[in-house]
């Protein structure tokens, strides 16, 4: 994404956020950076294995080395 499209996504963003919070009354709170790695860790693992598949290949998920 380029600069210009990356500013307006981030600030569209902030502004449903804000207009969120505005109007349920709620207060923010941060979920943190594992909240976000997971998320980034699951939507790879999706695409992963939709790529798999698409190849007619399919993925096998073990427990995750230490």
């Amino acid at each position: 994404m380029d600069k210009p499209n990356a500013l307006t996504a981030a600030a569209h963003k902030l502004a449903r956020l804000t207009y969120t919070l505005l109007t349920q009354g709620e207060e923010y709170t941060d979920q943190g950076q594992d909240h976000s790695e997971e998320r980034c860790r699951e939507r790879v693992m999706r695409k992963t294995t939709q790529r798999a598949a698409k190849f007619g290949l399919s993925v096998v998920l073990t427990a995750e080395a230490a």
